[in-house]
């Protein structure tokens, strides 16, 4: 659902389990090479947004999930409007340091476009496991000012790796503020992987002063079937697909002081300058089964 790059985790930590025990992982790994006949979470989040960069594998894939939750295209544009909105409020709050794990298949109004609408001098340092996401990602970096954009080809099961590449950190001091963001990836991690102790790996790592920036898919929206069903489709592609409740979703922000309106909705997460106006929400809003939020480390 990010751009859904499952980059995801591991730690084997404790973490909510997830409230919804629907699918058998047990035999799952993360994929090591590309492999184009294997629907990939990335690509198939770029399908449902009417990109191109996917294949018959992720258009089947996709469909299919779409069959069983009509609302996933309105759930990946809200999902993208969110990214957009929450980079945009934290650069406004003087942040200058991007890192967007999970970064998916680069489309218009990716973090460091609108990180730099804000601060021309924002530094983002993207992260994904995919080799084509990656490949798509550094395209991103021709015109900007060298040494402001990095792209890390790394998998969000293992933190500390992350971390300690050289090139996070050429580009980020985490001394000073950064902006953590996980959208739309944790789902595709399950609680036995470490989904909990991952993310608080990343938060304890950074400087007082920075943000999460968070989205998660949930079934509290959307009914069981579709719910069963949307993760039964995602057990045959890259990554699966654990959906959490408002418990499961709450304790990655840790002791981090949200900002308002919380952890919401997808769709209510500041749809007009923090204000809840359903008017102006799009045709469907109440569908799109997802959690957003962002935090502030104190």
């Amino acid at each position: 659902m990010h751009e859904d790059s499952a980059n995801t985790a591991n730690s084997g930590a404790t973490g909510t389990e997830s409230d919804w025990d629907w699918v058998r992982t047990d035999d799952w790994q993360p994929p090591t090479e590309l492999d184009t006949g294997i629907p990939h979470t990335a690509r198939m989040y770029d399908y449902y947004l009417g990109g191109k960069d996917n294949f018959e594998a992720d258009r089947k894939a996709a469909e299919a999930a779409i069959a069983a939750y009509p609302a996933l295209p309105l759930l990946a544009r809200t999902n993208r409007e969110f990214l957009g909105r929450a980079v945009e409020f934290v650069a406004g709050r003087g942040i200058r340091q991007f890192v967007d794990i999970g970064t998916g298949i680069p489309a218009a109004g990716s973090t460091s476009e609108v990180a730099r609408r804000v601060a021309p001098d924002a530094r983002v340092v993207y992260v994904d496991n995919d080799p084509i996401v990656a490949t798509h990602a550094r395209a991103l970096l021709a015109g900007h000012p060298t040494g402001h954009t990095s792209v890390i080809q790394a998998d969000l099961r293992d933190p500390a790796a992350i971390l300690d590449h050289p090139s996070l950190r050429d580009a980020v001091d985490l001394a000073e503020p950064v902006a953590l963001m996980l959208v739309a990836v944790l789902h595709f991690i399950r609680d036995e992987e470490g989904a909990q102790q991952i993310v608080t790996t990343l938060r304890d790592a950074l400087a007082p002063g920075s943000a999460l920036i968070l989205s998660h898919g949930s079934p509290d929206f959307a009914s069981r079937q579709s719910a069963d069903e949307g993760a039964r489709i995602y057990r045959g592609a890259s990554a699966p697909l654990v959906l959490r409740s408002r418990a499961g979703v709450e304790p990655f922000f840790g002791d981090f002081g949200f900002a308002g309106p919380g952890l919401v909705q997808l769709p209510l997460w500041r749809p007009t300058a923090g204000h809840v106006a359903t008017a102006e929400l799009p045709e469907g809003w109440q569908d799109v089964s997802a959690y957003a939020g962002v935090a502030f480390k104190k």
